[in-house]
């Protein structure tokens, strides 16, 4: 019925948009005054002081201070509540889980890191999770019931019609069809489940080289190679959850590798992820290859070969990225994106120069032309990239005012 509250163009309903857009100011621009909060949205002074007064009594704003040199009400600045909600996420791998937790300005208050060795864990899934995000809590000096929303990001993906994690064989204890069901039991809040490049894409596009694209590839080399994909200012997950696991992508220059998912690789990943480069060194004779994991031994030599300009070092950063452009081609070629982002330490490590050349290897192998940056986000993207995501529901849950 028409005026009923709720219906779209009611006063609820306008006054949950102009909260909604006044939130969101704060949270770009931090503190501001009620005249400006005025201008950026709009409104009239009176009706500025009347949302202010409405999200303050809400809990969702306060007042943080006054504009320098202008005293009295009318500077007061406003911010949001850091402490309205908080959201939490995991970062998953095979040797260990780090946990974060935000409240809603996007700050982490908490953080955490759960080593988990061995093929067979000690300690089942749950608790490691658990674990974890208890230990984040703490560093907080928060409980769980403190928490909106939980994003948990992994390897591979959880298929949404089995519930089960797939592409992801190198997770240990990962697998069972029931273990969803069994966090659910385990945690107090609703939990979100992505896979980790996803969510480094998310994090470039909500704080690094992605913002304002909403069609861009993002190429992650770290412990593994894979890709996520934006079109139309969304993730695309594919059917079963595994688009973008572009390191079993069959490319020139290896053998064709079969039963991909049983080997847990393919050529891609073979050709050009970090385990190939201290390979890749050695044949060139590099002497001085790095020990420990390929992640790390990948990274110490592509930022060596960045700085040196000849011999075995100069070889290695060109064969390196004629191999990241043989992947790409087929992925630009067939998605004609605006834009690659370049993550993960075995690809930022290079910096410039390597960007550089694997641009200049892509214009003649594919068609497209996308530009070609290095992410922003360098300090635990997947982390953060589970904080955005939670946070982004978190947000919209609690923001809503028409309810």
């Amino acid at each position: 019925m028409a005026g009923t509250a709720g219906t779209p163009g009611t006063p609820r309903v306008l006054r949950a948009m102009n909260d909604r857009a006044a939130l969101d100011l704060l949270l770009e621009h931090g503190p501001l005054s009620r005249t400006r909060i005025g201008k950026l949205t709009g409104l009239s002074k009176p009706t500025a002081s009347q949302l202010l007064a409405r999200l303050e009594a809400a809990g969702l704003v306060r007042v943080t201070g006054t504009s320098e040199g202008r005293p009295g009400p009318n500077a007061q600045l406003y911010a949001v509540n850091p402490h309205a909600a908080y959201a939490a996420g995991l970062d998953v791998a095979p040797h260990r889980i780090r946990a974060a937790v935000a409240d809603i300005a996007g700050r982490t208050v908490g953080e955490y890191e759960l080593p988990t060795p061995g093929r067979h864990p000690a300690q089942p899934v749950v608790q490691q999770v658990t674990d974890a995000l208890d230990g984040a809590l703490k560093a907080a000096g928060l409980a769980r019931s403190d928490v909106h929303r939980l994003a948990i990001g992994t390897p591979g993906a959880f298929d949404p019609t089995t519930g089960r994690l797939r592409y992801a064989s190198h997770l240990p204890g990962w697998h069972s069809p029931s273990l969803l069901d069994e966090l659910a039991a385990a945690l107090p809040m609703p939990v979100e489940y992505e896979n980790d490049v996803n969510l480094v894409a998310l994090a470039e596009q909500r704080l690094g080289a992605a913002r304002g694209h909403g069609d861009f590839v993002l190429l992650w080399n770290q412990e593994g190679l894979g890709a996520a994909l934006v079109l139309g200012g969304r993730l695309h997950r594919g059917w079963t959850g595994g688009a973008g696991e572009v390191g079993f992508l069959p490319v020139p220059g290896t053998p064709l590798v079969r039963q991909v998912t049983k080997a847990n690789s393919g050529g891609y990943q073979e050709l050009a992820g970090s385990q190939a480069v201290p390979k890749l060194a050695r044949e060139l004779g590099i002497e001085d290859v790095p020990p420990g994991p390929y992640a790390e031994a990948a990274a110490e030599l592509v930022a060596r070969a960045a700085d040196h300009t000849r011999g075995p070092y100069r070889e290695l950063l060109r064969t390196y990225a004629t191999r990241l452009a043989t992947g790409l081609a087929s992925l630009v070629s067939v998605l004609d994106p605006e834009l690659v982002v370049l993550s993960g330490s075995a690809l930022t490590a290079g910096g410039e120069r390597l960007r550089a050349l694997v641009a200049a290897e892509l214009e003649e192998l594919a068609a497209a032309r996308p530009r070609l940056v290095v992410g922003d986000v360098h300090e635990h993207p997947v982390l953060r990239g589970a904080l955005e995501s939670a946070l982004v529901t978190t947000r919209d849950e609690v923001f809503d005012t028409s309810r």
